[in-house]
């Protein structure tokens, strides 16, 4: 379904109806402040596999981020965040960057990297942001790349919508695109 939501203001409800998919194992694609994001709950290994196939990769060797709503969860996600890097952190976002950091018991062991981490992001954009507090949990992201078309990042949700609902993804939402540049 394609979900046209207010980017500065989301409605309540429509946010709702998303979260109700992914805790339904849902697959969705989302603006972010960068490009349009593919996502999914990172404890639903069944979308994480599903997210893999669509993005072309094995889900045992994707190094996929996960956005959390603000820096006061992060601790409960990474381990070990010193005191320069959180300052740093603090500093940087919300914004277009992924910190890398070693990833704590509670991320599902299906989602951490062979390296034992995990890549953080906390987004500058209010739908994501309010996915994900009202899922209660980081959502997995990565960009929505089609390099089938002459756009690298896809842009118009309608088209998107067009392509991915063949593909599996059960919801795409129109809320306004903050950039065109992926995430650093």
């Amino acid at each position: 379904m394609l979900l046209t939501i207010h980017p500065t203001h989301p409605q309540p409800r429509l946010l709702d109806q998303v979260v109700d998919v992914l805790n339904d194992g849902g697959v969705i694609i989302y603006p972010t402040d960068t490009v349009y994001g593919l996502g999914c709950d990172i404890h639903s290994r069944k979308a994480i596999e599903r997210v893999a196939r669509l993005k072309g990769v094995d889900p045992e060797k994707a190094n996929f981020a996960c956005i959390c709503p603000d820096l006061s969860i992060v601790s409960e996600y990474g381990m070990n965040v010193s005191t320069p890097v959180y300052k740093l952190m603090k500093l940087a976002l919300p914004g277009p960057y992924t910190f890398i950091l070693k990833a704590s018991k509670n991320v599902p062991h299906y989602f951490v990297s062979k390296k034992k981490t995990v890549g953080i992001r906390v987004i500058d954009h209010p739908i994501p942001t309010e996915i994900v507090r009202r899922l209660g949990r980081p959502l997995l992201t990565t960009s929505l790349r089609d390099e089938t078309s002459h756009l690298e990042y896809p842009t118009n949700p309608e088209a998107i919508w067009e392509r991915y609902q063949r593909l599996g993804v059960d919801i795409v939402i129109d809320g306004g695109l903050g950039g065109i540049e992926p995430s650093t």
